[in-house]
């Protein structure tokens, strides 16, 4: 017994040594092999995991945050740890329904499904805040305090145990605080950090990082280890916006929408568009910029609040899609109309600087012009303004004497400094969906065309374009390219690119520069922009009114550009009223009416302070009595404000229309950062004119 005992005692042995000697061989020779193979399969559940990077924020020049990203999750659930245990899946189901909201039947359905009950990776539900995630985690898991673990139930330790198969992925959801503000600046981006418009749109690649990794593996040892790549964040835009500024333009525009609802069209409130600048003439910042009905940014597909639910219901795809874009569209950088008599001051300081005309020049208007076949009437026709002076007939916007000053300068001129103010082309403003403009080209000017531009009919432009040329007009004569951002931060908040004012070109004198001012001076002080007049302030503007295509229809875009103090200019601003909501529309006191409620309250904010002696009060228009001022405090000024109808455009149905443009195309313009929106070619910029 014993022998045969010993016999298979040897026999074992020699089969193991047989065996080790077998996998010796098999590791010398494919052990790499099948050590590859192993791993591989063991790194299904190890697999690489995105960490997500962080979109560079939007703030305003205080550093007030317009755009952010905060962390929110994703929730996962893994079909095949829930499905290894049967007692899993009651509590898992239970758990995400009372947590988080999540209906049973749903996961139900993804445990049991042929495609997806094996599956490591399900989404159940997107972008759940940190406290909804912390909430579930509190009361999922077995707490690592001892004492709170003992106090809990066996029940409920069973249940958090068998609470399984759930993980959270980051992720991040961008978010505007301040809403609706500035929406047309700002812009929103679509799913997966992607933008078309305003800042987010232009500077999309610059806002966007890099995704990190979490890749887990096993080591020679096969030892579970992780390798970590962090994410790069994306870089933050500083703006040139005043969230103040920005805020009172809104008011304001509000206010004028609302107090002429009621007025006799049905088909808007207050007015059909208005838009308005507020830009510091000396470098081209932009200060604010507004137009009238904003959108929330957190909800920028809700149509809601501008269509009735039966007029949603009736939308097709399309008829949506083209409601969105109106919406969504920047009235002050993308419409083109024709400006009226606010390119006055422009059409002026060319003359000046050419040479056409000088200082001392005089005009006479009886009233209007035969130009051609056809009659152009000055504003007070049939009466007339007389023997005028240059800054007179700035000062009365007259039409008469301006196309004198067009007859002297000559097409040849007076298109030449329409390219130097670069009426025609972009600004390259850094917005995405510039628009251009139409004008008139040698072959196509000819004397009533000639005639009509001088005073702002028959061709177009857009609001950023005045508000560019006006400001080059004021501030000396220099061309700043306009912008919205003035510094580039990364994600350790370090300035990694400073934008300050781009100078593009020199376009008048100094000497002609300050003439302007004084024009422009005389016009607030005892001609037609007198109502944007604020007590105790030197101030400069122009006032404009349109008459709109077809002609003869009494539709009208009304205007007013002004600045402040006259002698050093630190702030313009720029109105468009397009199609007052009243019976008579041709009167840019409603534009004007804006413009001084906004300068009243942003005068002292900018540390502007009164430079003139005066015993006036601010009288506000009526409509705005009652509106909340910066300062918190109600103006409750009893009286009337200035109501006088100003006139400063022409009514006339021969006037001829704008030149048509058949290349111009629909949608939003894929100018951005990287294109450095146009080029100067593209401007029309002459490298000559350029600053070194």
């Amino acid at each position: 017994m014993k022998k045969k005992l010993a016999g298979l005692f040897v026999l074992i042995l020699l089969a193991f040594v047989f065996l080790v000697i077998g996998i010796t061989i098999i590791n010398a020779k494919s052990g790499d092999k099948y050590t590859k193979q192993v791993l591989a399969q063991s790194q299904q559940q190890y697999d690489s995991t995105t960490i997500p990077y962080k979109r560079g924020d939007i703030l305003d020049r205080s550093g007030n945050i317009l755009a952010t990203s905060i962390k929110v999750y994703n929730v996962i659930l893994d079909c095949q740890v829930v499905n290894s245990n049967e007692n899993y899946k009651e509590p898992t189901k239970k758990a995400l329904s009372e947590y988080l909201g999540i209906d049973e039947d749903t996961v139900e359905d993804l445990l049991t499904s042929a495609e997806t009950k094996e599956s490591p990776y399900q989404i159940l539900k997107k972008q759940i805040s940190m406290d909804e995630k912390k909430n579930f985690e509190k009361m999922t898991e077995i707490p690592a305090d001892k004492k709170e673990a003992e106090a809990l139930s066996e029940e409920e330790t069973v249940r958090r145990n068998n609470t399984q198969g759930v993980w959270f992925e980051e992720d991040y959801k961008r978010t505007y605080p301040l809403n609706e503000l500035a929406c047309d600046v700002i812009g929103f981006t679509y799913s997966g950090n992607t933008a078309d418009w305003g800042l987010e749109g232009y500077y999309n690649s610059t806002l966007n990082g890099t995704d990190g990794r979490k890749i887990g593996y096993f080591n020679d040892d096969a030892s579970l280890e992780q390798n970590i790549i962090d994410p790069v964040n994306g870089n933050s835009l500083v703006t040139t916006l005043d969230v103040n500024i920005q805020s009172v333009v809104d008011k304001y525009i509000e206010a004028f929408m609302e107090n002429l609802k009621d007025g006799p069209n049905t088909d808007y409130r207050g007015a059909k568009n208005i838009g308005v600048i507020v830009a510091n003439p000396q470098n081209g910042e932009i200060l604010a910029m507004g137009s009238n009905d904003p959108y929330d940014l957190n909800e920028p597909r809700d149509l809601t609040s501008r269509y009735s639910d039966s007029e949603l219901k009736a939308m097709n795809d399309e008829q949506t899609k083209e409601a969105l874009y109106k919406m969504w569209r920047n009235y002050c950088i993308t419409d083109a109309y024709e400006p009226g008599s606010v390119v006055k001051p422009i059409t002026v300081a060319s003359a000046l600087e050419s040479g056409s005309i000088t200082e001392e020049d005089t005009f006479v208007c009886d009233g209007g012009e035969q130009v051609a076949d056809r009659y152009i009437n000055c504003a007070v026709y049939p009466d007339s303004h007389g023997t005028e002076t240059v800054g007179e007939a700035i000062q009365n916007s007259c039409n008469d004497a301006l196309m004198a000053i067009g007859r002297k300068m000559g097409k040849e001129t007076l298109l030449s400094y329409q390219d130097k103010f670069n009426f025609g082309t972009r600004t390259g403003i850094d917005l995405p969906g510039e628009g251009t403009g139409i004008l008139f080209s040698l072959d196509n000017m000819f004397d009533t065309e000639l005639a009509t531009t001088t005073f702002g009919q028959g061709f177009t432009c857009t609001m950023i374009q005045e508000v560019a040329a006006i400001s080059a007009c004021i501030n000396g004569g220099t061309y700043y390219q306009p912008h919205l951002v003035k510094e580039i931060k990364d994600q350790d908040n370090n300035t990694i690119k400073s934008i300050s004012g781009n100078v593009l070109k020199e376009v008048i004198s100094q000497e002609v520069s300050a003439d302007i001012r004084k024009y422009m001076g005389m016009s607030v002080e005892s001609g037609t922009s007198q109502t944007a007049k604020i007590p105790g302030y030197s101030m400069g503007g122009k006032t404009g009114t349109a008459e709109k295509v077809p002609r003869g229809n009494h539709k009208y875009l009304v205007s007013f550009v002004g600045f402040a103090p006259l002698d050093n200019p630190e702030v313009v601003i720029y109105v468009v009223v397009d199609e007052p909501n009243v019976e008579e529309q041709a009167s840019s006191t409603y534009a004007q009416y804006i413009a001084q409620a906004i300068l009243s309250e942003i005068f002292p904010y900018l540390n502007i302070y009164p430079d003139q002696e005066t015993d006036q009060k601010l009288q506000l228009w009526d409509e705005f009595t009652g509106t909340t001022r910066m300062d918190e405090s109600v103006n409750g000024e009893d009286g009337n404000g200035p109501s006088g109808v100003v006139i400063d455009g022409t009514e006339n149905p021969d006037m001829p229309e704008p030149p048509q443009d058949d290349s111009e195309e629909e949608g939003i313009d894929s100018n951005n950062a990287e294109s450095d929106g146009i080029t100067n070619e593209d401007a029309g910029f002459d490298e000559d004119d350029m600053e070194e």
